[in-house]
């Protein structure tokens, strides 16, 4: 009997706490659905797990739903992530390679593009709990992930993102300070389209997937 009892108690527990995260996706995703357009500069430091700066960098950013994602590193390294809703093309200018991959298929790896869809199926690999300043999303125990968690921060005036905070699976954690942000402001898909420059190495990883 005791030992029903707990499994019991335990069993409440998690139900109100999966009622929980619903309640936090839920609220999260009402937020992101009313931002229709996204773009900013960013400022990024990457530290360790003991807190050690590791590095720094600049770059700018652009949302657009759905799925619609133009992320550009500019210090150190100048990089390029683009997606148009269906691929996604990763450009790493000093290798002159170019990773092409399906957008859909990111989200087992990273839940940065659930900024940009409602895709239920999409929501329902994580969890989603509010916290004193924004949202954390964490990958559920199931999901194979790249991340352990990211965090979102909004200003505290309007919808724009103040900043994200990633921790990855080896304890490192990328945080992105944004500013001159703007929001819902009309953007030419052009802008999420990408043209393969010539010569340049290609890994395609859309096929067989």
């Amino acid at each position: 009997m005791k030992f029903k009892t707990i499994a019991l108690v335990l069993g409440l527990s998690c139900g109100l706490m999966s009622q929980s995260f619903a309640g936090d996706a839920e609220s999260l995703k009402a937020k992101l659905k009313s931002l229709n357009t996204f773009k900013a500069n960013f400022t990024q430091q990457v530290k360790d797990e003991e807190g050690t700066l590791l590095q720094d960098g600049t770059g700018n950013i652009a949302l657009k739903y759905p799925s619609k994602i133009r992320w550009q590193q500019l210090e150190p390294d100048e990089t390029l992530l683009v997606s148009d809703g269906d691929k996604t093309f990763y450009f790493d200018s000093f290798a002159e390679q170019v990773t092409v991959m399906n957008t859909a298929g990111l989200i087992d790896t990273t839940p940065f593009v659930l900024l940009t869809t409602q895709d239920k199926s999409q929501w329902a690999k994580y969890d989603v709990s509010k916290t004193t300043v924004g949202y954390r999303v964490s990958p559920k125990p199931d999901v194979e992930s790249q991340v352990e968690q990211l965090d979102i921060v909004f200003e505290s005036a309007g919808l724009a993102i103040d900043s994200l905070s990633i921790k990855d699976a080896s304890g490192q954690i990328s945080t992105f300070k944004f500013a001159d942000a703007k929001t819902n402001l009309e953007m030419d898909d052009k802008s999420f389209t990408f043209k393969i420059p010539h010569g340049v190495v290609i890994d395609d990883q859309t096929t067989g997937e």
